[in-house]
């Protein structure tokens, strides 16, 4: 009794978060009809300044960190990317009504990764004062750049298997370069660079980590708005869409709580190591995915895959699921 009240409290705490009250905040100003307007610019100009600082951080981890320990944790990342739009392809295909395309499309999407999302668990961890490696995040890529590719090579042997006769070669490394040039794995992987490679120290502390907060505050006030502006879009496409959504966050993330505590036995992987390689596999990604998927697989309906991710996915995984892994870390790890 005291392990459920003891979890049931901590989930409350991680509710009072700013954090997650940007999300809620969002959302309710837009269900009462406010005029309020982020630009696009202003939009995308964060979610590359919290991208770089994220990149920056990890590279100057990665330098002096024990490549050793990363080993396991960085394969376990690709390992469950893919699975998990594995299982989400195969559990689309047994549902009735769904174009094979937009099922793969949404698995794919849930593979990969929010980065607000993740920037909001390691603001919480802080908060919370729950140490995690500084590398940790940058782990990004290696979950969301194979489960994008996957997807999109499962939904184009689809295409061309529908289309016998026609040529619909798939060019699996015309899509990995694609992939890479995203504009939000592009900016990730280039504060990475930057981290790894250059005295960055003093930019990063001066510049990036003052304004990184107010700067997520923002991007989760607009993730609220739009979320509830993308109700109206899932519920046009079918409700188990919906369900899929609210279910899969909570069971891919518990799958990676799995495989970290094992990286944790292994080679001390950090509790909060653990919960952020679970909110990453319990968010869906909204920054690189839609234009990624979009491009390369036209065929399937953005209101699908988008309108899941967005409106049920990403608030499901920032308000239910990091308080909940938090809670779990709590006392599984006895912090």
């Amino acid at each position: 009794m005291d392990f459920l009240f003891d979890f049931l409290t901590s989930i409350f705490v991680q509710f009072q978060s700013p954090t997650l009250g940007f999300l809620i905040g969002g959302m309710v100003i837009a269900a009462l009809g406010s005029n309020l307007k982020i630009p696009n610019s202003i939009y995308q100009f964060i979610v590359f300044m919290l991208l770089m600082k994220i990149g920056i951080k990890g590279g100057i981890e990665i330098r002096g960190a024990d490549l050793s320990a990363m080993f396991l944790p960085a394969v376990s990342t690709v390992i469950i990317g893919i699975t998990i739009v594995l299982i989400g392809s195969f559990v689309f295909s047994l549902l009735p009504g769904i174009k094979r395309e937009d099922g793969i499309a949404t698995a794919g999407i849930f593979g990969a990764v929010s980065a607000s999302t993740l920037a909001a668990a390691m603001v919480l961890l802080e908060e919370e004062a729950i140490f995690y490696e500084a590398w940790v995040p940058a782990l990004y890529p290696f979950m969301d750049i194979p489960a994008l590719i996957l997807a999109i090579v499962l939904a184009n042997i689809h295409l061309k298997k529908q289309n016998e006769g026609k040529d619909s070669k798939v060019d699996v490394w015309g899509i990995v370069k694609e992939s890479l040039r995203g504009s939000a794995l592009s900016a990730l992987i280039l504060g990475l660079s930057l981290g790894l490679l250059t005295n960055s120290e003093s930019v990063l502390e001066s510049f990036y980590e003052p304004l990184f907060r107010g700067f997520l505050s923002v991007l989760l006030l607009v993730m609220g708005m739009e979320a509830y502006a993308r109700l109206n879009e899932l519920r046009r496409v079918a409700y188990l869409y919906a369900v899929y959504a609210f279910i899969a966050p909570i069971m891919h993330g518990l799958m990676a709580f799995g495989i970290g505590y094992i990286a944790h036995v292994t080679v001390d992987f950090s509790p909060g190591g653990v919960i952020l390689l679970s909110v990453m596999a319990a968010s869906s990604s909204d920054i690189s995915g839609p234009p990624t998927l979009r491009g390369a697989i036209p065929s399937a309906n953005p209101s699908a895959y988008i309108g899941s991710s967005t409106s049920v996915g990403t608030p499901i995984a920032i308000a239910v699921c990091i308080p909940l892994f938090i809670a779990l870390a709590k006392v599984v790890f006895d912090l």
